[in-house]
């Protein structure tokens, strides 16, 4: 049986970093799945297609060719051939992948995408229905979430370090949009699966939240 970890939680509260560094901690692969939803919406907001378009975003799927790989263990994510990664982490692409993420073709598709690495690869997934939806089976379970403002500070910091400047408030008015957009969909919404274990990571810096998880793993 693979080693699949999923870190569940809303925006902004630390997943991904928490999930890249338990995935080096354990020599595994990382996959973001909040990436395979920025990679669809950017290929429908460049083909000049609404987010919320559910049959355009139908058609579309089925004219691209989206491809997960990892090159030097490093996650990339193909659009027709063509690492997008660099392109896709803005504050736009975010409030379209939470759009678009809505949509049951793209949930679909993607889920039976991240399901496939998840039998091919010991993997750690982050995301909003990794441990409810797309892997309810995974041994391990972890909810990570934090005060929104504490979110958005963090957040509106990343922004500034790649040089992208952006009011906090208007910060955090979108992540809370998020947040609800996320708990409200129909398919799969956002929610801690029953067995999964809460993390607050509110008063913890990244170190501190990876040593708890490591620490609940090596209690399982």
């Amino acid at each position: 049986m693979r080693l699949n970890i999923a870190i569940d939680g809303p925006a902004g509260a630390g997943k991904s970093t928490l999930a890249k560094a338990l995935a080096r901690s354990l020599n595994i692969h990382y996959l973001d799945t909040g990436a395979m939803y920025r990679a669809v919406a950017y290929a429908a907001v460049s083909a000049g297609i609404s987010v919320k378009d559910e049959e355009a975003v139908s058609r579309l799927l089925e004219d691209i060719d989206l491809k997960t790989v990892y090159v030097n263990g490093e996650q990339q994510i193909l659009l027709n051939g063509v690492n997008v990664m660099p392109y896709i982490r803005t504050p736009e692409m975010s409030t379209a992948a939470s759009d678009i993420s809505a949509l049951p073709c793209v949930r679909k598709k993607l889920v039976e995408m991240q399901r496939e690495v998840a039998k091919q690869y010991d993997v750690v997934l982050d995301g909003r229905d990794i441990g409810t939806y797309v892997l309810p089976d995974a041994p391990y379970k972890f909810f990570l979430t934090a005060d929104p403002a504490e979110r958005a500070r963090r957040r509106h910091a990343e922004l500034l370090s790649k040089g992208i400047h952006k009011d906090y408030d208007d910060v955090l008015s979108e992540m809370l949009q998020r947040d609800a957009n996320d708990s409200s969909r129909a398919l799969a919404p956002l929610k801690k699966a029953d067995d999964a274990i809460l993390i607050d990571a509110t008063h913890l810096d990244a170190d501190a939240v990876l040593s708890l998880v490591l620490s609940k793993l090596k209690q399982e």
